[in-house]
């Protein structure tokens, strides 16, 4: 059973974890060519992939409980994991969010009925004050998220 949980906790870190981390630099893409709905849309897919990180941390809590290794909360590499995985995840959810979704709704307004909606106007500079705060933050987080992977496998 072991094996099991330490399997979903691998899966969840790659196919949850991952998306939490990529999704905020494909929406500054997005910002960069205008389409507000799109940036909305990775907010709301965002915001999904944070909160279902938190199975891979209870995974990891039952990898840990499982493990013939006696590892416990002790362990500089598990409490640091922790700590880490704590602000990636206030980040994602306080931070990146709420700038992606306020950005994406001020492209969305820019838009006039006469252009495709997915785009601003070619008169009206798109708004992109959220850019810098969502590409500095998801930096962060994906460092954040690098670092834990190292510990993980390190285990210093």
């Amino acid at each position: 059973m072991s094996t099991v949980i330490a399997v979903l906790h691998v899966v969840g870190a790659v196919f949850i974890v991952g998306p939490m981390a990529i999704l905020p630099m494909t929406a500054m893409r997005s910002i960069r060519a205008g389409e507000g709905p799109q940036v909305v849309a990775l907010s709301k897919s965002t915001r999904l992939f944070s909160l279902l990180s938190l199975l891979v941390i209870v995974f990891g809590f039952g990898a840990m409980g499982m493990s013939e290794f006696n590892i416990s909360f002790g362990a500089t590499w598990i409490w640091l994991s922790i700590l880490l995985y704590v602000v990636a995840l206030g980040l994602a959810l306080f931070l990146i969010v709420p700038v992606m979704q306020r950005t994406g709704e001020a492209l969305r307004a820019t838009a006039t009925p006469d252009t495709h909606p997915d785009t601003a106007s070619p008169g009206v500079a798109a708004p992109r004050s959220g850019y810098g705060a969502i590409a500095v933050s998801s930096g962060i987080t994906t460092l954040c998220l690098l670092v834990i992977v190292i510990l993980m496998v390190w285990k210093p």
